[in-house]
């Protein structure tokens, strides 16, 4: 009999059922309490990347639908560019296709006008 209440007030110490002292729970809640200003700050700083990373996150999402707009009147400023340059090329063809014209019609005009004679056999450029 003895030795059943010597294993039952051994198992109930072991377990901690006799309780602990005032000076071990007064450690302990200060250990507690430190733990939990630890993971108090730890977490305000995941806060702070997260927000950090919202923040860069949404500046990047506001450069990317800047640039589509940019782009978009790029493009039409390019196209309307790019046709007045054929335009204009067209109107220089065609400028210089006059005054050539014009040379070789006032060269045989000349020719003829000024000899009176039948014009010479005259090579092409």
């Amino acid at each position: 009999m003895w030795l059943g209440l010597a294993a039952t007030v051994g198992l109930a110490v072991s377990t901690g059922c006799g309780g602990p002292s005032p000076e071990d729970s007064e450690a302990r809640l200060a250990v507690l309490e430190a733990e939990g200003k630890q993971m108090d700050q730890a977490l305000d700083a995941v806060e702070d990347r997260l927000l950090g990373s919202q923040g860069r996150l949404a500046m990047w999402n506001e450069l990317g639908r800047r640039h589509q707009e940019v782009s978009a009147i790029q493009c039409k400023v390019a196209d309307a560019h790019m046709a007045a340059i054929l335009k204009h090329e067209d109107k220089q063809n065609q400028k210089a296709r006059m005054v050539k014209q014009r040379n070789s019609m006032a060269s045989v005009d000349t020719a003829v006008l000024t000899s009176g004679k039948a014009p010479a056999q005259q090579r092409s450029n």
